[in-house]
């Protein structure tokens, strides 16, 4: 049976409101002389139109260009651009290994690119952040950080990045699975995407499922020093690509990976999630709520899917009552029938109605 049409039918495809724009600019800034890294920007729409900084998820998905198809191009400014070791910044893990691009990458790393290529491009005022699953934890990093440098906070898919969160989506029935696959043991992703699950899984001995993610780390830490050695290594990133990209999408598309096949990008993507993973995402426990009357003063607009299995709507719910109880719930709370990627249809179009409804930037 022929199940593309299904598949198909969750994605904006056709129905975007904006049409793909033209690349009006790119380049490379320096950022960080010691580690030698220079992220790679992209510029869309309207040069002198309202500020959007544009903030991919991941951390290291990178950017694409249809990712500037959410913003009315006569009206915005976009700025794409890919963060410290993946997409065409360099060193990128996949070419240079993860000693060097994963040097000096680290949260407070990344704000501080965000207000050098600020700086760079002449951004001087208040400006959009648009960000969704890491990069709607990023904006926020930021937001906290740059406050008089947020006109509003645009955020998809929430990603608080607790404990928890990142248990459900890589821990689950791990421990168990090797003794009963399809036993409900604990909270997690694999409930709604058992097949998935099991291909994440079978890279691992049974004796290493008791923390996947520390067992994974160790496969991307490893120095291959034979091509089997190596061809593992790649084995696994592609599986942990695999694992978060398929199961963006509420309807998965098993039969077209996208470039989460890739093996560049799962070699950049699995080794920088990983890292920041390890290290709790470099922000301390708590940050957000700790610091919640920062961004309750500024207007916060969040959609998120109700299918969402990356991130399950329990974190937007625990950031909307904590903003709630700062006396300032989200200007804009959309749940969307959708899963977690911004390229689903409901998601895509909530986002873009957001933008189109923004108020206008005091010129």
């Amino acid at each position: 049976m022929d199940f593309s049409r299904l598949q198909a039918s969750s994605k904006i495809g056709e129905d975007w409101v904006y049409p793909q724009p033209p690349c009006l600019n790119f380049g490379w800034l320096e950022v960080d002389v010691e580690a030698r890294h220079r992220i790679y920007w992209e510029e869309y729409g309207n040069p002198d139109g309202e500020p959007v900084m544009f903030l991919h998820g991941g951390p290291g998905g990178a950017c694409a260009p249809a990712m500037a198809r959410f913003f009315d191009p006569k009206r915005y400014r976009v700025i794409l651009f890919d963060q410290r070791g993946c997409g065409k910044s360099e060193p990128n893990v996949a070419a240079a290994g993860p000693a060097a691009a994963l040097r000096n990458n680290t949260t407070a790393d990344l704000i501080g690119d965000i207000e050098a290529l600020r700086d760079d491009l002449e951004i001087a005022g208040p400006m959009h952040v648009f960000g969704g699953s890491w990069g709607s934890t990023l904006a926020m990093a930021y937001a906290i950080a740059h406050p008089d440098h947020c006109a509003s906070l645009i955020l998809r898919g929430i990603f608080l990045g607790a404990a928890e969160d990142l248990l459900y989506l890589y821990q689950g029935n791990a421990a168990t699975w090797d003794a009963d696959p399809y036993a409900l043991t604990a909270p997690g992703a694999y409930i709604h995407y058992p097949a998935e699950w099991a291909e994440l899984l079978r890279v691992l001995a049974p004796a290493d499922r008791g923390d996947v993610m520390a067992s994974y780390k160790a496969i991307f830490d490893m120095v291959p020093a034979t091509a089997a050695e190596k061809a593992w290594q790649l084995n696994a990133a592609v599986a942990w690509s695999l694992w978060e990209g398929v199961i963006s999408n509420m309807i998965p598309e098993t039969a077209d990976t996208g470039k989460f096949g890739d093996a560049d990008f799962a070699l950049c993507f699995a080794q920088i999630e990983a890292h920041y993973f390890a290290n709790d995402l470099f922000i301390a426990p708590g940050h957000f709520f700790e610091n919640i009357a920062t961004l309750a003063a500024i207007p916060v607009h969040i959609v998120h899917g109700r299918f969402d299995q990356v991130c399950p709507l329990t974190q937007a719910s625990r950031l909307v009552a904590a903003l709630s109880e700062a006396g300032a719930p989200p200007a804009t709370y959309v749940v969307t029938n959708a899963g977690h990627s911004a390229m689903e249809r409901d998601n895509a179009l909530a986002l873009t109605a957001i933008m189109d409804g923004l108020p206008p930037l005091a010129g």
